[in-house]
């Protein structure tokens, strides 16, 4: 009888992948490949490229030296095919297999291509589940189907009771579902964040950062200075770090920022959810028990909890129900290129010069800093949502379109017109200041809307509501702020509108 060739993507490390369930060990292949197809269809940041490479090196190591029939193809390897797809057809051409086995990708354009593989390869190809996440894409689509409203909030109060996770019978665990206005502290100047967990790259990982300097020489960011884990082990580390370490503070500071720290009192998790190395359920569990050994406070443990279990399996499931239509979306119909400052940081206002310059280092910054920094300024300015969705795909190293696509569309650009929030998540630069100590040492005052130092968030918030006055002012949520708009005397309106036109103008021009 002949095997299976049981294909591993680089997202999906982990022994409890469907697509590895039933594996054996004496009949089956299983196949990893690093290809120029996925590794450049946007240019990835170094670290995130090392990142998966390394971590699917070690990954396949492991199955080996258990016992499994590993094929892995190095991204330099002379006979590399380029793609997934014809990967697999070299193995299928070397091997006899019955049969393809895949669990289900996290990009709508690999599920397209995937589901081709069959009349191509003239073999059965199978895809799994990814049963990783805790509602399927079928319960999502129950849920959703009706509802003149999705709103996460309600989702996550049905996955609280599916899964039990903080609850006394039906009732949530402190008579409240939500916490999240105690979340909301700016961090004062005398706490000091604990260091984050670092590893020194090993013998495969260095090897990986020679060949990322070398291949993707014009990608943003620097790999020599990678120290993040690329194991489960390290990984667990990593989550056993936050919770002794961090989570105790993680909730009250959750939405905070500070200059030159982006770590603060966050988990970092993302990384090894999104490629596999932890499961979500093992990562909330760990949570729950904290809270239950009294390590962390309510507020800190559910508001970490919603952004697996509320936040991540919402987006999940609404990339699935809207795409492909969600590809497309452009409420406001923005088209503005990308300012010449997200690739190099170079801005007189310090709040983006702060967290575009985490992003090229890290590969990482925090959800604050992505939405209310970066994203804000992307949607006040009107950027192109095609090119900032392809920014944000690429800058992170836990992106994968899945999680970024209703992120930045939905969330961050409102270019799905509501469907996922329930208003433009903007704001003037007083949100930032109170949130951060990035103001104190900008170029821009953030208590000025107008003049030659004024904090161009501040004029141009209010100018996008003005150009998007139509489409804006019914909504329940920005009435008070629409009501404040027309306090406002003429000639400061004119004023600010003025000015954020110049500023626009000198990107178009740039």
């Amino acid at each position: 009888m002949a095997g299976v060739l049981r294909l591993v993507l680089g997202d999906q490390l982990s022994r409890e992948m469907s697509c590895l369930r039933e594996c054996n060990k004496s009949q089956d292949n299983i196949l990893l490949a690093e290809v120029r197809e996925e590794a450049t269809y946007v240019k990835h940041h170094k670290k995130k490229i090392v990142l998966l490479f390394s971590a699917m090196r070690h990954f396949a190591k492991a199955l080996s030296d258990d016992g499994y029939d590993v094929i892995y193809r190095r991204y330099d390897d002379d006979n590399n095919q380029g793609s997934l797809l014809n990967e697999v057809k070299l193995a299928c051409s070397q091997h006899s297999f019955d049969k393809v086995v895949v669990t289900f990708p996290g990009e709508y354009r690999l599920l397209k291509s995937m589901q081709q593989w069959q009349h191509q390869l003239e073999i059965p190809v199978e895809i799994c589940d990814d049963d990783r996440f805790i509602a399927s894409l079928e319960q999502f689509s129950e849920w959703a189907e009706g509802r003149k409203q999705w709103r996460m909030e309600y989702f996550y109060r049905e996955m609280r009771k599916l899964t039990g996770l903080l609850m006394e019978d039906d009732k949530p665990i402190g008579g409240k579902w939500n916490y999240d206005q105690d979340n909301r502290k700016s961090l004062p100047a005398e706490v000091s964040p604990p260091k984050p967990y670092t590893v020194s790259p090993d013998d495969i990982t260095s090897e990986v950062i020679e060949l990322v300097e070398a291949e993707f020489a014009d990608h943003m960011g620097d790999a020599k200075d990678f120290n993040y884990a690329v194991t489960r082990d390290e990984a667990l580390e990593v989550l056993d770090q936050f919770i002794e370490q961090r989570f105790k503070e993680f909730g009250d500071y959750q939405d905070a920022m500070r200059e030159g720290n982006v770590w603060l009192f966050h988990s970092h998790l993302s990384f090894y959810l999104n490629c596999g190395l932890l499961l979500p359920m093992e990562v909330m569990k760990a949570a729950e028990q904290a809270y239950f050994d009294g390590v962390a406070p309510l507020n800190a443990v559910e508001g970490f909890i919603r952004q697996i279990l509320g936040w991540r399996e919402y987006v999940r499931g609404f990339y699935w129900h809207c795409m492909p239509d969600l590809q497309q979306e452009n409420y406001f119909n923005h088209q503005r290129k990308l300012p010449d400052f997200y690739w190099s940081g170079h801005t007189n206002m310090n709040c983006m010069r702060q967290c575009i310059g985490d992003t090229k280092r890290h590969a990482y910054a925090h959800h604050i800093q992505r939405l209310m920094v970066i994203g804000n300024f992307s949607l006040l300015a009107g950027l192109s949502v095609e090119a900032v969705n392809e920014w944000y795909l690429l800058v992170y190293a836990d992106a994968f379109e899945w999680v970024e696509m209703p992120n930045v569309s939905g969330m961050i650009l409102f270019a799905d017109g509501g469907n996922l929030a329930s208003k433009p998540y903007v704001a003037s630069g007083q949100y930032i200041n109170r949130m951060s100590d990035y103001c104190k040492n900008c170029g821009y005052a953030v208590s000025k809307k107008t003049g030659k130092n004024a904090c161009p968030f501040n004029y141009l918030y209010w100018d996008f509501l003005i150009k998007h006055r139509d489409k804006l002012s019914k909504n329940h949520r920005m009435g008070l702020i629409y009501k404040s708009l027309d306090r406002m005397s003429q000639d400061t309106v004119d004023a600010m509108q003025e000015q954020a036109e110049q500023l626009l103008s000198a990107i178009d021009d740039a």
